[in-house]
C-alpha cells in the first residue's frame, strides 16, 4: 500500500477515536500511567476500544495501522492491544504480538492484552512464556508473567513454573509486582505448592511482603490462610 495510503488509514483511526474521548475519563486515566504521558492518553473507554478493534481485525488494511510504530497515543496502542487479542489464527497472532512487545510502555496495555487464541495453544505458548521472561524489556517480562499466571495456574500448573517466575531477577517495579501478583494468584489456586515460597521467604523481602499484601486482600484466601500468611511478613 501507498505511503499516503497508509498515513490515510492510520488519521482515519486516529479522527474516530477522538470522536469517542471522553476528558473526564482522560484525566481521571492518565493519573494511572507514570510511565505514559498526559498529553498522548486521549480518553477513550475500554469497551468502544473492544468494539472498534473488533471491527478493524476483519480488515486487511489493519496491516498498515499494526505497522505504523510507535504510536503517538496511548488510546493507539491500546487499539492494538485489543486487536491482537482478536486475531484467530495463533501464528498470526504470535507475529504481531512479538512486533508489537518491544513498543509497550505501560501496564495497561500489557495486562489488557490476552489473545483468546492461546487458550488452544497452551504447549506452544510455554516455550514463548519462557523466552518473554528472560527478556532484558520490562514489559516483555510482565507479558510473560501475566501469560504463566492466566493460562498456568490451574489444569496445566506444573510446580516448575513457580521455580521459573521466582528466579527472575529484576529491579523494576512493574515486573516485581507481577512477580507479587503471580504468587498471591497461585496462593489462591495451588496453595501447598506454593506456600513454602512464603514459608522459607524464596521471594525478594519487597516483594515477599507484596505478595502477602496481594494474597490477604484477596477474597480467594481463606481467613485462617490470610492469618497464617501475615504472621510470615518480614520487616523491610
Amino acid at each position: 500500500m501507498a505511503k499516503s495510503a497508509k498515513k490515510e488509514i492510520v488519521q482515519e483511526i486516529r479522527e474516530y477515536l477522538f470522536t469517542l474521548q471522553d476528558r473526564e475519563y482522560r484525566d481521571f486515566q492518565s493519573k494511572l500511567f507514570p510511565t505514559v504521558e498526559k498529553d498522548s492518553v486521549i480518553g477513550v473507554r475500554t469497551p468502544e476500544l473492544r468494539k472498534y478493534a473488533k471491527q478493524w481485525v476483519k480488515k486487511s488494511s489493519v496491516r498498515e495501522f499494526l505497522d505504523d510504530l510507535p504510536h503517538q497515543y496511548f488510546d493507539e496502542n491500546q487499539l492494538h492491544a485489543f486487536i491482537i487479542s482478536e486475531i484467530k489464527d495463533y501464528e498470526t497472532c504470535l507475529r504481531e504480538l512479538q512486533h508489537f512487545l518491544p513498543y509497550v510502555d505501560n501496564w495497561a496495555t500489557c495486562d489488557q492484552m490476552s489473545p483468546k487464541i492461546f487458550k488452544k495453544h497452551r504447549p506452544e505458548l510455554l516455550a514463548e512464556i519462557e523466552r518473554w521472561i528472560a527478556s532484558d524489556q520490562t514489559y516483555t517480562v510482565r507479558f510473560g508473567i501475566g501469560m504463566l499466571l492466566q493460562h498456568f495456574l490451574e489444569d496445566d500448573f506444573d510446580p516448575r513454573f513457580l521455580e521459573m517466575v521466582s528466579q527472575i531477577q529484576s529491579d523494576e517495579y512493574y515486573i516485581k509486582m507481577m512477580v507479587a501478583w503471580y504468587f498471591a494468584t497461585a496462593l489462591a489456586k495451588q496453595w501447598d505448592m506454593t506456600v513454602p515460597y512464603i514459608e522459607e521467604q524464596r521471594l525478594e523481602v519487597w516483594t515477599h511482603n507484596k505478595t502477602i499484601q496481594k494474597a490477604v486482600e484477596s477474597y480467594r484466601i481463606t481467613k485462617e490462610q490470610k492469618a497464617y500468611l501475615r504472621g510470615y511478613k518480614v520487616k523491610a
